[in-house]
């Protein structure tokens, strides 16, 4: 059996459209503790997280590190745990729980420091309330609708820039549209959101390149320096960028309390699962914090960097997990061409089908609870796992089928790809609209595109947390 490390695992497997799946058809079909590194699970997680799910609807495994953790598979259920305050993001805001500590009974204790974590005030991923409601009112006000249709111009340019050079990097043919195309995409909208100066556009690219290979400590310490620059420079000279909008005043911020623990490890999320992999650690108390509550400068760098890492390689693997999956349904892809009107809702259908996050980061338990007839203890930890609440039949009627004129099936959305509640994603509003401007002009410019090899020959990367694509080989046009 292969290692998860060599193992290949297709980015497009083809069992999905096979047939529609019942109820009862993965019951009992995965007995003991579940690996979340399991080979077979990594290569399949449709079929495995559904096999969970059917079995029950909350299931003892185990995280990488080999620690304990309650999966929780069901739509409904992860929605209700969402909005569950009995559940915190950081272990350090577990009554009784030392600061540093994995939360979790029988799971190995974290060591002071992690490689490409490196420790700043401010970011959202393992921040609870009321430290992380501070926090969230500059990071969604950064974020609004009126913000977001603004930079939608810029988005537009830079996809077209992108596009522009796209036939310049062909191989034999084909051009790899995830080097080339969604991870520059993503990171050149980020670095415009954010007003970083064009001159430190390449400290950006090498900082996210070694965040995803677990090796920015110094990279990251770099760009928190030129972060912290930048917003020293928004306060003497305020600006209409990401980091303008953290520092303007806001009343209700100020007026709020500060205090409690906003510490605890790093996780794959920032405020939900908009992340796949590690942000900025906080630990501990709220360093940097001013006495009146308003956002520091090093808690600027620190909100900025969380999001963006979890906000950059996430979107740029939907944007190239959704051009595969139109590339291989044509008529889906039909759909659109003949109805342009259906992108809001095909980027919402892609992001429940194919989303680029399988699961959140762990949530840990503040006291003794039951769940769905569980008992969980206090600082036990439990996951919620998202790429089986979006293909639940009891909440998507063929959850199996690529459907892009797919209505929600209740009230809200129809996935939960972004999240939910006061766990839902800060930046979903932006992944949604770089995502389909990006498919949308890469298709219109591209009407011919094609794979350029067989679907079952697309690799991704095998993650416990992520559908990531290892590349992306098209044609632009088809051969003659």
């Amino acid at each position: 059996m292969p290692t998860p490390a060599t193992a290949a695992t297709t980015a497009v497997p083809p069992a999905r459209e096979a047939a529609p799946a019942g109820l009862g058809e993965h019951a009992g079909k995965h007995p003991g503790e579940p690996d979340l590194m399991d080979p077979e699970l990594l290569a399949d997680p449709f079929g495995g997280y559904g096999r969970l799910r059917e079995q029950g609807p909350i299931v003892r495994g185990r995280r990488p590190d080999g620690a304990p953790v309650w999966l929780v598979t069901r739509h409904d259920d992860v929605r209700e745990l969402l909005r569950d305050q009995r559940f915190v993001t950081s272990p350090a805001s577990v009554p009784g729980r030392p600061a540093g500590s994995s939360g979790c009974a029988g799971a190995p204790e974290r060591t002071p420091a992690e490689p490409g974590r490196p420790r700043l005030p401010g970011s959202l991923p393992d921040t609870d309330p009321p430290a992380r409601t501070r926090l969230r009112r500059p990071a969604a006000r950064a974020f609004s609708a009126h913000r977001l249709q603004a930079l939608r111009p810029r988005v537009e340019r830079i996809a077209d820039q992108l596009l522009d050079a796209l036939p310049g990097y062909a191989v034999d043919g084909a051009v790899d549209l995830v080097e080339h195309y969604a991870y520059p995409l993503s990171i050149g909208v980020l670095g415009a959101l954010v007003g970083l100066p064009e001159a430190d556009r390449g400290l950006w690219r090498g900082w996210s390149a070694e965040h995803a290979a677990g090796r920015a400590d110094a990279a990251t310490e770099a760009l928190a320096g030129r972060l912290r620059e930048l917003a020293a420079r928004r306060r003497a000279e305020p600006a209409d960028d990401l980091v303008g909008a953290l520092l303007r005043p806001d009343e209700a911020a100020v007026r709020g309390a500060v205090g409690g623990p906003c510490g605890g490890v790093g996780g794959a999320v920032v405020d939900g699962p908009c992340g796949g992999v590690g942000g900025a650690v906080v630990d501990g108390p709220c360093g940097g914090v001013s006495g009146d509550g308003r956002i520091t400068d090093e808690e600027v760098a620190g909100l900025v960097l969380a999001l963006v890492a979890a906000g950059h390689a996430p979107t740029a693997d939907l944007i190239g997990n959704g051009a595969a999956a139109l590339l291989t349904h044509p008529g889906e892809r039909a759909r659109l061409d003949a109805d342009p009107a259906l992108w809001p809702r095909a980027v919402e259908e892609l992001v429940r089908w194919c989303g680029p996050v399988q699961l959140t980061g762990p949530r840990w338990a503040t006291e003794d609870l039951t769940f769905r007839d569980t008992r969980i203890r206090r600082g036990e930890a439990v996951q919620l796992v998202l790429v089986a609440a979006n293909f639940d039949p009891r909440r998507h009627p063929h959850p199996e089928r690529l459907d892009l004129t797919r209505e929600p099936a209740g009230p809200g959305e129809q996935q939960v790809g972004f999240g939910h509640g006061i766990h839902s994603c800060p930046g979903a509003g932006l992944a949604r609209q770089e995502a389909e401007v990006a498919l949308a002009a890469l298709l219109r410019r591209h009407p011919g595109l094609t794979l350029a090899v067989a679907p079952e020959q697309l690799e991704r990367v095998p993650l416990p947390e992520g559908w990531r694509l290892r590349r992306l080989p098209v044609r632009l046009e088809r051969a003659g």
